[in-house]
């Protein structure tokens, strides 16, 4: 179903699912022979989900039968399993500098089944404030509880729509907006309309002492490309279609979530408005990660950023 301005959705619908498929490409890095990055509640959330699309990347039987089925989906899974693997570690490490250099706040915004608040080994007093959609957060809260998982930080829900004022929301939880912060939007600016992106921005901009840090990643510049966008939806289709066939489900059209529309380029509105950033492709981050670089018409084209606001 196509996006509205007021959408929302459970774990398991529109963009909650994408949050599960992140967390099974996150479970299946994890599992193999030698991950980049590791974790371990990934496989809880998947469990807690129960059957979907995002089962084919951590039930091998399934993915066999999947791949039994369209043998050229062995290298779409993998690549998918290989950029969050690579996205995952940039944010890990974005995060872990940030901490060392004396962050104490952070904010990860659309934090979906983002597990670092429990797994990333933070200093003594980091708090880190999760914004989501309610039913996300809930969701994440009640299996992580259910599994006794111990936080490395002391970790807030805010339940809120980040089209709404989660500015104020997050300062009713404890936001000290005076005070260094290290903000992550991860798989979150397709998602958002680009008048929504042009706000976030400005908010985090107005909300960001000096010595605040930033990191996101984004459409690059020719995501808007008309035969790059038909040839990835062809390939999307017919990972769907086999897939639906296999789950004996109808399955969310993925491809219906992105606003696809003309961008403010990020890397240059930080530029102007005073934050030194630097730009990274999808191919040169794959590279760094020792990780294969697909043909273009795999992945859409992908632009990694990190930031840091010096005054």
């Amino acid at each position: 179903m196509p996006r509205t301005d007021d959408d929302s959705w459970d774990i398991t619908e529109s963009v909650g699912s994408t949050a599960l498929g992140v967390a099974a490409a996150r479970a299946a890095e994890t599992a193999a022979a030698d991950p980049l990055v590791r974790d371990p509640f990934a496989q809880l959330f998947v469990n807690a989900a129960g059957r979907g699309m995002w089962s084919l990347f951590t039930d091998p039987a399934l993915r066999a039968q999947l791949i039994e089925r369209d043998p050229e989906l062995r290298s779409r899974m993998q690549v998918m399993v290989d950029f969050m693997a690579v996205r995952t570690a940039f944010f890990d490490e974005f995060f872990l500098e940030a901490a060392k250099s004396g962050v104490r706040q952070i904010v990860i915004l659309a934090a979906g089944l983002d597990a670092r608040a429990w797994r990333l080994p933070w200093p003594d007093k980091t708090t880190v404030y999760e914004l989501d959609q309610p039913s996300v957060l809930e969701f994440k809260s009640a299996t992580l509880r259910q599994h006794g998982a111990r936080p490395t930080s002391q970790p807030v829900n805010v339940p809120v729509d980040l089209r709404q004022d989660w500015p104020t929301a997050l300062q009713e939880a404890g936001f000290d907006p005076s005070r260094p912060t290290a903000w992550s939007a991860e798989g979150l600016i397709r998602y958002l309309p680009a008048w929504a992106q042009d706000l976030l921005f400005e908010r985090i901009h107005a909300h960001s002492a000096a010595g605040s840090w930033l990191a996101v990643n984004a459409p690059a510049q020719n995501f808007l490309n008309p035969d790059l966008l038909a040839r990835q939806r062809e390939q999307a289709q017919r990972f769907q279609a086999a897939a639906a066939e296999l789950l004996r489900t109808e399955l969310p059209d993925t491809d219906d979530l992105w606003y696809r529309e003309e961008r403010t380029d990020i890397t240059d509105w930080l530029h102007e408005h005073g934050w030194q950033a630097a730009s990274t492709g999808m191919a040169a981050m794959l590279a760094r990660y020792g990780r294969d670089i697909p043909a273009e018409d795999v992945m859409p084209p992908t632009v990694f950023i990190s930031a840091q606001r010096s005054g």
